[in-house]
C-alpha cells in the first residue's frame, strides 16, 4: 500500500495483520468459523471440508430439533418452487403452518415435519409440541387450518404430502419395500411427492 498524505507529510499506511482464521469486515476482526450457524461450527476437518458449509449428509442427524424444522421448511420451499408454486411465509411462528403455496388461483397451507427413517417407514403424527419449565406438551393438529403435511425425509433429502384429513391421528409411509411384503396399515411413497396431486385427491380418514 501507498503512504497516507496529512498535511504536508506523508505518512506511512497502515499495517493490517490478517491472523488464521479471521476475517475483517468493517474494521471489525471476527472469528471465520463464527460465520457459521453453532451446529456447523468446530473443527471442520472433521467433516473433510475447508470451510464450506457441510452436506444435508454430513450434519443431518447433528442438528438439533429447531435446527431440524429450519432445514425441513428449507427443503419443502424449494420443492414447492420447483413443482411451480409460489411460497408465502406468515409474518408470525404461532402460525399453524409453516408456509402457504400458491399455484392456479389456489391456496394450501403446509405444516412440515422433518421424520427420520425407521425400518422402511416414515411415520407422522398429526400433533404438535413444545416445552416449558413444566415439560413437554402434545396437542392435537387442527386439520382445518392445515391443507397439506409436508414430510421431509434427510435420508432420501425428498418431500413427501399427505392431506391430514385422509388420516385420522398418525400416518406412516413407507419409503422401502417390507420385508415380509406387508401393505396392510401402511401407505406407499408412490405418488406422493406431488403436492398438486395431494391436494386434488379426495378422500376418506383410514
Amino acid at each position: 500500500m501507498g503512504a497516507v498524505s496529512i498535511g504536508r507529510h506523508a505518512a506511512p499506511a497502515p499495517t493490517v495483520r490478517r491472523a488464521l482464521g479471521r476475517t475483517r469486515t468493517c474494521d471489525l476482526v471476527i472469528r471465520s468459523d463464527l460465520l457459521y450457524p453453532a451446529e456447523l461450527r468446530g473443527p471442520l476437518a472433521d467433516y473433510g471440508l475447508s470451510h464450506r458449509v457441510p452436506s444435508v449428509r454430513d450434519v443431518a442427524f447433528d442438528h438439533h430439533t429447531k435446527a431440524k424444522g429450519d432445514l425441513g421448511v428449507a427443503k419443502a420451499h424449494a420443492d414447492l418452487v420447483g413443482q411451480g408454486y409460489l411460497v408465502l411465509f406468515p409474518a408470525s411462528e404461532h402460525a399453524p403452518f409453516d408456509l402457504v403455496a400458491y399455484a392456479d388461483g389456489r391456496f394450501a397451507r403446509i405444516q412440515v415435519k422433518y421424520r427420520t427413517i425407521r425400518r422402511g417407514v416414515l411415520t407422522v403424527h398429526f400433533r404438535g409440541s413444545w416445552a416449558d419449565s413444566r415439560g413437554v406438551h402434545t396437542q392435537p393438529m387442527d386439520k382445518a387450518h392445515v391443507d397439506l403435511v409436508c414430510v421431509y425425509s434427510p435420508e432420501l433429502d425428498q418431500c413427501f404430502y399427505v392431506r391430514p384429513e385422509e388420516h385420522r391421528a398418525s400416518v406412516s409411509i413407507r419409503v422401502e419395500p417390507a420385508r415380509n411384503g406387508q401393505s396392510c396399515g401402511v401407505q406407499s411413497a408412490q405418488g406422493m411427492t406431488s403436492a398438486r396431486i395431494a391436494l386434488n385427491r379426495a378422500g376418506t380418514p383410514d
